[in-house]
């Protein structure tokens, strides 16, 4: 491969890697906002093991979904380097 090819491969490796990085940021940040502050109250209507929903997702759901965002990461970022064959294996 030319020079100039691996420059536009890099290049077009790293948007894609932005992309699924600001994707990641931006679900990290919508769904708890969303769900634990603007809808917290409609959200407390409902009562899960004694505890208001609303509540439940400020304090457990941005956990859960932050561990669950690492594996989603770990899974999209091993497609693209398996893409643009920079993998480790």
């Amino acid at each position: 491969m030319s020079d100039q090819s691996n420059k536009d491969a890099a290049a077009a490796y790293w948007r894609e890697h932005l992309r699924i990085l600001l994707t990641m940021l931006v679900i990290w940040f919508v769904v708890p906002y969303v769900f634990g502050i603007i809808l917290a109250p409609v959200l407390n209507n409902i009562v899960i093991a004694g505890y208001p929903l609303g509540f439940w997702v400020a304090q457990q759901g941005s956990i859960y979904l932050f561990v669950a965002l690492i594996f989603v990461y770990v899974v999209r970022m091993n497609a693209l380097d398996r893409k643009y064959d920079v993998h480790e294996e």
